[in-house]
């Protein structure tokens, strides 16, 4: 789980400081591009992760879904009716 949250957000952290950095070296036009690209490459991730963290929500509601649907064909009910 800490893994998964190091991808998550510690990564594009790093890499936006790292940017930052970049920017302190070379304090010009080629720091300032570093810190850009540094900060497009860090959201690039955080997005990437949203949508599959999106997709994932996704598949666990097909899943329910095709569950309720079995329950159905074994019981003759829906498994929230209450008759």
């Amino acid at each position: 789980m800490r893994s998964l949250l190091a991808v998550r957000y510690l990564l594009p952290l790093a890499v936006f400081v790292g940017g930052f950095v970049l920017y302190a070296i070379e304090p010009n036009s080629v720091g300032l591009d570093g810190l850009v690209m540094a900060t497009g490459a860090a959201l690039s991730i955080l997005l990437l992760n949203l949508l599959f963290r999106a997709g994932m929500h996704g598949d666990r509601e097909r899943v329910q879904e095709q569950a309720a649907r079995d329950y159905y064909a074994e019981h003759g009910r829906w498994p929230d009716d209450t008759r």
